[in-house]
């Protein structure tokens, strides 16, 4: 049977969903660009300026939302002490998350996070105007825009909303919320990191509007060598969680018409670079960063100046906020269906070694009302053909499929047919 690309229940809600307002985005974006720094180690006392008074008025926001949808939001503000290069002496990050509860399973995470600190040409100045509009008030302003619009829905998993400090210094923000969910006991199905994601025109005037870089690792950074050598002894390479994360962003992109195109970058960020998404991975989270297809360097880590007739800042006036309203409308989109769904199986173990049928194996899901097969030729990418099986099957023989030739994996679904994450199937760990 031919596997929809997006199933018919996520259609219809990116169908029914409403659309993200440039205009709301834009006014977020100047309110944190007019704190005028929002360097980590800058004022947290100033009520107009500098970090502390950014964080207050993004928890403000999130506090607004939650008496709007009846006290659904919950604003936590954890904190820490980091110290690295950046921070010689030490500073205090503080992530400020809003949390809207599942109604389902409450422990079941989606996650969806830009960073709110902000920097100029120095990374050590801390008082100098840094206003950080499209890095990254943008990916802040995605999030509270997503908030504003998931929080008047009731979703089966709980939705963390996350506005991160610390990027600039040392990925510390990151860091922190990892920390977060592992004492928490959260289960991370999902965390979508936007990190300069509002403009279209490029450093070389190019203009790419049209599609969304999403990042993702293929090798794991939490994974063992024993894991690691039985991923390559399966083939596996192209199908950690991060990576079928990122091909459910691309087939929910696919199926909404009029959206952008996910250009899914096989590699887990920026060449050489990194965002607040990797100390999630490095905790075995699925994650992905979206950032613009094209970026423009004059207006990245640039103190606001004009040399030569050159323009270089980071200013509101650089972006384009009705593609930032899609890249919004994409996250939306990934973030309803996922928080309807239940978790991926823990684990696909596949039998049919010297044999023309492939025993598939997998680990129960709490709440799942019945799991899908997924499998494609293994000379392919993406997943061609499905099966669906009940919830009290844990085992199914695909007959006349041959293993050395097929990829197989395992999602689980709800009753109204939202699909969890594929879990890729392979060899049995050794005991």
């Amino acid at each position: 049977m031919k596997a929809l690309l997006v199933p018919l229940p996520a259609l219809a809600l990116i169908a029914a969903a409403p659309a993200p307002d440039p205009a709301k985005l834009r006014a977020t974006v100047d309110t944190l660009a007019a704190f005028g720094t929002r360097h980590t180690a800058s004022s947290t006392t100033d009520p107009k300026r500098g970090i502390g008074a950014a964080r207050n008025w993004a928890a403000g926001e999130f506090a607004k939302l939650s008496a709007a949808c009846g006290g659904c939001i919950a604003v936590d503000r954890p904190s820490a002490r980091f110290e690295g290069p950046r921070a010689p002496n030490g500073v205090i990050v503080e992530d400020v998350l809003a949390i809207q509860r599942g109604t389902g399973d409450p422990n079941h995470i989606v996650i969806v996070a830009g960073h709110i600190d902000s920097r100029n040409s120095d990374p050590m100045d801390a008082t100098g105007d840094a206003p950080g509009a499209n890095d990254d008030a943008s990916g802040v302003a995605l999030v509270m825009e997503a908030a504003r619009i998931l929080s008047k829905e009731r979703h089966s998993a709980t939705i963390v909303y996350a506005a991160l400090s610390g990027e600039e210094q040392g990925l510390w923000g990151g860091k922190l919320l990892a920390d977060t969910a592992k004492a928490r006991g959260w289960q991370v199905a999902a965390m979508l990191n936007n990190d300069i994601v509002g403009n279209t025109r490029g450093q070389d005037g190019r203009i790419v509007a049209d599609r969304v870089r999403v990042f993702s690792e293929g090798a794991r950074a939490s994974e063992d060598l024993a894991a690691a050598k039985l991923r390559r002894a399966s083939g596996g390479e192209d199908d950690s969680s991060s990576r079928a994360l990122a091909k459910r962003v691309g087939d929910v992109a696919a199926g909404a018409k009029g959206g952008l195109a996910a250009f899914l970058i096989r590699r887990p960020d920026r060449f050489g670079r990194g965002g607040d998404h990797t100390a999630l991975l490095e905790a075995g989270y699925p994650a992905v960063r979206f950032s613009v297809g094209v970026e423009n360097y004059d207006a990245q880590h640039q103190n606001l100046r004009t040399e030569g007739g050159r323009v270089y800042g980071d200013t509101a006036d650089r972006m384009d906020f009705p593609y930032l309203a899609k890249v919004t409308a994409l996250n939306v989109a990934v973030l309803r269906q996922l928080a309807a769904a239940p978790g991926a199986p823990a684990s696909v173990v596949l039998e049919g070694a010297v044999s023309t049928d492939t025993t598939v194996k997998w680990t129960a899901v709490a709440g799942a009302a019945g799991y899908r097969l997924r499998w494609r030729r293994a000379d392919r990418p993406n997943w061609e053909f499905s099966r669906d099986v009940p919830a009290t099957a844990a085992s199914e023989v695909l007959k006349g499929l041959i293993v050395d030739d097929h990829f197989v994996g395992v999602s689980a679904l709800s009753k109204d047919g939202a699909e969890s994450l594929v879990t890729f199937g392979g060899l049995a760990a050794a005991r």
